[in-house]
């Protein structure tokens, strides 16, 4: 495993666990640097674990690398899990990407997102029909085992260029997986979209200088 991903225990870098309970030294004893530095990682870690307001984080964010193992399963981020036992999805709900040689995964609030634009269409109109069948009909359920891995066979693997890794892409109400170079590829062509946006919106923002 590489990048942002779970280097031990299936969990991201600098992922904490919010239940730790801090250890507070008697008003008699010293507290010693390391144990300073302990309460302060401590009280880091909680707040890393929660959102703005106190509300858990129930959303994907962030990215991790992980390795397939020789049975070809990987492991969906620790991260990512918690957001889809809160959402009370049992797996993981897969689909092609509409727009990038990735999937596309979440739980029930990604299924709501796809019923609602659904709904946006007229009952058996081919615009229903065709993302029905590109969302729903060419979907799947992937299965997390006891370890929270998944299992791929050759045909999604060869149809992405995955191989030995895979990152996985957090995009809020749903998260992608793709292959590590061609995501890079991705990465790199939208920061550049990214910023010919913001200085177009900055242009359009500009007052007219005076003539």
């Amino acid at each position: 495993m590489s990048g942002g991903g779970d280097p031990a225990g299936g969990k991201p870098r600098g992922f904490v666990d919010a239940h730790g309970v801090p250890c507070y030294p008697t008003p008699s004893r010293q507290l010693t640097a390391h144990a300073r530095s302990r309460r302060a990682l401590r009280r880091a870690r909680r707040t890393a674990a929660r959102a703005p307001g106190g509300r858990a984080v129930d959303r994907f964010l962030s990215h991790f690398t992980h390795r397939f193992d020789a049975k070809g399963r990987i492991s969906i981020p620790s991260a990512f899990r918690q957001v889809l036992a809160k959402d009370g999805f049992a797996g993981v709900y897969a689909y092609p990407s509409l727009d990038a040689p990735a999937l596309d995964c979440g739980g029930h609030a990604l299924i709501a997102e796809i019923d609602a634009l659904l709904q946006t269409m007229p009952p058996y109109s081919p615009a229903r029909d065709a993302f029905a069948t590109a969302l729903l009909g060419m979907s799947e359920i992937l299965r997390l085992d006891a370890e929270g891995r998944v299992f791929f066979d050759e045909r999604p693997k060869s149809a992405l260029g995955l191989n030995g890794e895979a990152v996985f892409v957090g995009q809020g109400h749903k998260f992608q997986i793709w292959e590590p170079a061609r995501f890079q590829a991705h990465l790199d062509e939208a920061r550049a979209r990214v910023r010919r946006l913001r200085a177009e919106r900055e242009a359009q923002a500009a007052p007219e200088a005076p003539r």
